[in-house]
């Protein structure tokens, strides 16, 4: 699955520059996600790095994607391909 922030997001910061796939950018209020570029770090670490991060835990699996791990490395894949991760 791709991951998403909740609402209890607090703008610290921290998650943005840790993402390798520049998935996360600060919407209109918090900071979000972005399905199409989130591999949930797969490809790159083993553990997701912005919820290793994130000091209130508001970054959780997003229902709306529910990606399998193949699906996330050939997500992955695909962003190196056309160098954007």
């Amino acid at each position: 699955m791709a991951l998403k922030i909740t609402d209890q997001c607090i703008n610290c910061d921290v998650c943005e520059p840790v993402c390798p796939n520049t998935a996360i950018a600060l919407g209109r209020e918090i900071y979000e996600i972005a399905p199409s570029r989130c591999t949930e770090c797969v490809g790159h670490y083993d553990v997701p790095q912005c919820i290793e991060v994130c000091p209130v835990e508001c970054i959780v699996l997003d229902p709306d994607h529910p990606d399998s791990r193949e699906q996330l490395m050939a997500r992955y894949e695909a962003l190196v391909r056309k160098g954007a991760a």
